[in-house]
């Protein structure tokens, strides 16, 4: 995902999130007042803690304890971070090829941009997600659309064989939940990989997954989440692209979808994102040059878009037991 961007000439803010948002100058025509990069050892010194919390956070899946008193000990037991080692390494394999999208393409455009922040964070998926910072404005439409639509493919193509992966060791056990238990939500892709693997699961019976497959999950929300077509949002990126007269009321739009569904559907992450989107507000500024078509390729590339945000669309949020 990408961080929003500012719309006048003044010094870049940095907003952390769960998944990888875009800030950059909106009126490249005026002098920018850039704060100096950090050194990439603070990317990396973010990227070892989500390691740490990534690995915490698949061991407690795999031992069905989310207390703390059971993080703490594993976090102090090194003999426990094998239990969490595939769910970290799987987790951050999908968001960083969703964020290393993002920093090929702006080199591709030579656009100014950071190297990726990892977020780490102590709840049950371990982290909110990765970031990168674009500092310096885009060109053309093109070089929006391909920033804004690379990550998301990129991180969904690698979603794929992880998938595989966890179906594969996921297996089906009697259904007897227990208090502490997480009943994690599904989305269209996930019900169609179920029925192929699990066709056969009865009635008092339940998937058991496996860390990986929750890890898959988790990345398959964030790529859901950075396609929506609000704001400074990966989609978002692409609607403006697309139509920049449309991207304001398609915004305004989604954004009373999000928070009307959720509090329907009972999906708490869409009243969060609808609320925080709310409040960012869904203007984006403009590109340099607007004039520039997008050819009928890209816009096949945006059907595809649309596709895997369709397969990734997680209205529900897990159930606590």
């Amino acid at each position: 995902m990408t961080l929003p961007m500012e719309s006048e000439p003044r010094i870049l803010a940095e907003t952390p999130l769960e998944t990888a948002r875009v800030s950059t100058s909106a009126a490249p025509t005026s002098p920018r007042l850039a704060r100096r990069p950090l050194p990439p050892s603070v990317n990396l010194a973010f990227f070892l803690l989500t390691v740490v919390t990534t690995v915490v956070a698949g061991a407690l899946l795999t031992l069905g304890d989310y207390s703390f008193k059971t993080a703490f000990d594993v976090l102090l037991t090194p003999s426990l971070w094998s239990l969490g080692a595939s769910y970290s390494f799987s987790l951050i394999l999908i968001l960083g090829a969703h964020e290393m999208g993002h920093y090929v393409a702006c080199r591709i455009y030579g656009i100014d941009a950071t190297l990726p922040f990892f977020i780490p964070a102590p709840t049950p998926i371990g982290t909110f997600g990765a970031v990168i910072r674009i500092r310096s404005p885009f060109r053309s439409r093109r070089a929006l659309f391909d920033v804004g639509v690379a990550g998301p493919i990129a991180g969904f193509v690698v979603s794929l064989p992880v998938l595989w992966w966890g179906l594969a060791h996921s297996r089906v056990v009697p259904y007897h939940p227990r208090p502490g238990d997480i009943a994690w939500s599904s989305c269209l892709l996930l019900d169609l990989a179920y029925s192929l693997f699990f066709p056969d699961v009865g009635a008092g019976e339940t998937l058991s997954l496996h860390p990986v497959l929750v890890a898959t999950w988790v990345g398959l929300l964030a790529t859901f989440l950075n396609l929506l077509p609000v704001g400074q949002l990966d989609g978002g990126h692409v609607l403006y692209a697309l139509s920049r007269r449309a991207h304001r009321p398609v915004s305004m739009a989604v954004i009373v979808m999000l928070i009307s569904a959720g509090m329907l559907f009972g999906g708490y992450h869409l009243i969060l994102f609808g609320v925080l989107w709310a409040i960012l507000g869904p203007r984006h500024p403009p590109v340099m040059d607007e004039s520039e078509s997008l050819g009928p390729g890209r816009v096949l590339i945006a059907v595809v878009a649309l596709a895997i945000f369709v397969l990734s669309f997680i209205p529900f949020s897990p159930q606590f037991f």
